[in-house]
């Protein structure tokens, strides 16, 4: 597998090796030693997926406590996906990292706990997988506006479908910052 530091200290962006013949194809999506040998940790708390049309936008999410660190990837469809650095005192604190996911392309993203999460899907429809570190918690769970123009993130759709809680979201700057990661 290629492993590949991101701008943001942290977040790797990975690329498993895969082995296609007439067959089809196979390929690890995670194997606990060669991922630890790159810092990320081996014990995954929950596995989880989302299946989600064209133009939906999920994001952008933490939890605070009880961050999560975040193993990320597409199974079908393609995704435009994106980390964000909520830890204030962090020297890359406001920055995100976008890159695309597809089935195709096969790439993860590792996003380490202290930063947001969102994607947005570009295919007619994606399957999104996430292994994190901690249980989901709703009581601990925060989200930023996705538009948020401190963050100026390069969505590729500009007009996403979003859920409630996501159009209601505040932006990164009026949350307090003892509800921010450390």
């Amino acid at each position: 597998m290629k492993v590949e530091k991101t701008k943001l200290p942290g977040v790797l962006k990975i690329t498993p090796d895969v082995f296609e013949d007439q067959r089809g194809l196979f390929f690890e999506s995670f194997r606990a030693d060669r991922y630890e040998a790159h810092g990320i940790p081996g014990a995954f708390a929950q596995d989880s997926v989302s299946r989600s049309r064209h133009g939906v936008l999920r994001g952008l999410h933490f939890q605070w406590p009880g961050a999560q660190g975040k193993l990320v990837y597409v199974l079908e469809g393609e995704v435009f996906d994106v980390a964000v650095d909520v830890r204030p005192d962090a020297p890359t604190f406001r920055q995100w990292a976008g890159h695309r996911l597809s089935a195709e392309n096969r790439t993860q993203i590792w996003i380490p706990p202290g930063f947001a999460h969102g994607f947005e899907v570009l295919s007619s429809e994606a399957l999104f997988a996430y292994k994190c570190t901690t249980p989901y918690d709703a009581k601990c769970e925060q989200a930023i506006l996705w538009d948020d123009p401190d963050l100026a993130i390069a969505w590729p759709i500009r007009a996403p479908m979003l859920s409630s809680k996501d159009v209601a979201a505040p932006r990164l700057r009026d949350l307090d910052v003892k509800r921010l990661p450390r």
